[in-house]
């Protein structure tokens, strides 16, 4: 899917906090901004335009 060195590395590019690796959904979510960053194809798309917001 995606290499865990990379996951160590990557961060929200709106306020630099943490990414969680959610498999199922194939996503990286920013909890702090409520943002899930999709991974298509094994690479994380890190762009706020392309993420989709999470509901309350």
């Amino acid at each position: 899917m995606i290499d865990k060195e990379l996951l160590t590395i990557l961060v929200c590019p709106q306020c630099k906090g943490t990414l969680t690796l959610e498999r199922e959904a194939s996503e990286l979510v920013c909890r702090k901004d409520r943002l899930a960053f999709p991974i298509r194809d094994g690479v994380p798309v890190m762009l706020v335009d392309e993420a989709r917001r999470l509901e309350e």
